[in-house]
């Protein structure tokens, strides 16, 4: 059996902050508001993906000390793209002086976890090491005169590096789904800002990632009782809190950066994932659950041995 394991991570975010300060200057809303809603205090916003996503692949790179020759494949989760044509991976390939392959996966704030499985199936299939990142950068597509969104939206980028190991590697369950019919509540058409039906989004949000994640643990043969650390896309704190009250995983077993870097998609786990490394929140043989939902309506989910 040919399995894969994370030996480098790393993360990158725009310079610009914008606080709810800055907001309650200029929408009908306040830091209370905005904090009892959603759990964040200030976001990134700036930079471009292709751009963002280099700096975290660079320190991914860095960490796992590899070269760019060493990669075989770049994978990067993104929905928002700075071009329609090329990809932003090709971008990303070329500032890195990556000589594999290089492609763009959307599933929006799902991304990161759908490109992480696709990555260990192809290491599984004879690739040695797959360089995977999560990019977005949704302030292009939000409109920052619509209360409703412009007070969750950032950007940023966070990236891994998957090596190829001996045996089943650090992957044990996964879980990937999607209901094209409720794409509606959660879109952006070429050329516009993203549109969304918050209420709706939230009730269904919570169902999917709980039930996605029970999916997950199921295949992996754990419990709740036996994840060290639940890693949960980055939303919002009521959706976070929710899904941790139906899972059984207490708030102190759960990664939170929302708070400083509000909701960046397909970035959103990958930064909180980097967070919980760099912080030592992570110790070897501890079990890892990813779990998120995004536009689409897409869910993924992925219990991890770090």
């Amino acid at each position: 059996m040919r399995g894969a394991k994370i030996v480098g991570w790393g993360a990158a975010l725009p310079d610009k902050t914008i606080t709810n300060a800055d907001l309650e200057a200029r929408l009908d809303t306040s830091d209370a508001w905005i904090t009892e809603r959603t759990g964040i205090k200030e976001r990134r916003i700036g930079g471009t993906t292709a751009g963002l996503a280099t700096e975290a692949g660079r320190r991914a790179l860095e960490r796992a000390g590899l070269e760019p020759s060493d990669i075989d494949l770049i994978i990067l989760a993104t929905t928002t793209p700075d071009k329609a044509i090329p990809h932003s991976a090709a971008t990303v390939q070329d500032q890195l002086r990556v000589s594999g392959g290089a492609l763009d996966l959307n599933a929006a704030c799902s991304g990161f976890v759908y490109a992480l499985v696709t990555a260990h199936g192809l290491i599984g299939l004879g690739y040695e090491r797959i360089l995977v990142i999560g990019a977005d950068t949704l302030s292009r597509v939000t409109d920052w005169d619509d209360r409703n969104t412009a007070v969750l939206f950032a950007d940023g980028a966070g990236a891994v590096v998957l090596q190829a190991t001996n045996g089943p590697g650090q992957l044990l369950g996964f879980d990937l789904g999607s209901d094209g019919s409720a794409r509606h509540l959660l879109y952006a058409d070429i050329g516009g800002f993203m549109q969304m039906d918050g209420r709706e989004v939230f009730r269904r949000a919570v169902r999917v990632t709980v039930e996605s994640a029970l999916a997950s643990m199921t295949r992996a043969d754990v419990t709740a009782d036996d994840i060290a650390l639940l890693i949960p896309h980055q939303a919002n704190i009521r959706i976070i809190d929710a899904v941790c009250q139906r899972l059984g995983i207490p708030l102190d077993r759960t990664v939170n950066v929302l708070e400083r870097t509000g909701n960046t998609s397909a970035a959103s786990i990958p930064l909180a994932l980097v967070d919980a490394a760099d912080s030592g929140r992570l110790k070897k043989g501890d079990l890892v659950m990813l779990a998120g939902f995004g536009a689409g309506m897409s869910w993924a989910s992925a219990v991890l041995r770090w």
